[in-house]
């Protein structure tokens, strides 16, 4: 008898962040981080604002990266930083066509948020949850 295998569990975590303004001022946002091992190389962040909600998913390497360097290329740009008050943090700045924002988040809440998602699904493993050949019919029925 072949014994079943859970699928890892979706991580959805509310993680403070700040609004960082061109004078340096911070107004907190509220916002859900969540990873799902349904798209295991994404992370997404939900910002829970008016007058809609508004959702940013990108790749969780610059996540995980952007924690501890610079990194970052196109649209989102991560990196540690200090706060202005010393504080460990991690600035993540997302661009679009409507413009742009910078966001601060302290260390160590991201830290404990990458931790629990690099556990659900280590680096590296992510390829091994993905069903290639569903993925491509799915492209070419489209």
């Amino acid at each position: 008898m072949q014994k079943e295998v859970a699928a890892p569990s979706t991580i959805t975590e509310q993680v403070p962040l700040d609004f960082v303004d061109s004078e340096g001022s911070s107004t907190p946002i509220e916002t859900e981080f969540e990873y799902s091992p349904a798209d295991p190389f994404a992370v997404s962040i939900l910002f829970k604002g008016e007058p809609a909600p508004v959702r940013w998913t990108f790749a969780r390497d610059l996540l995980v990266e952007g924690f501890y360097e610079p990194t970052g290329d196109g649209d989102v740009h991560v990196w540690p930083c200090l706060s202005a008050d010393g504080r460990a943090v991690v600035i993540l700045e997302l661009i679009s066509p409507s413009g742009e924002v910078l966001l601060q988040i302290p260390s160590r809440e991201l830290s404990g948020f990458i931790q629990r998602m690099l556990a659900t699904v280590p680096q590296g493993s992510e390829s091994g949850l993905l069903d290639l050949d569903d993925e491509l019919a799915a492209l070419l029925s489209a």
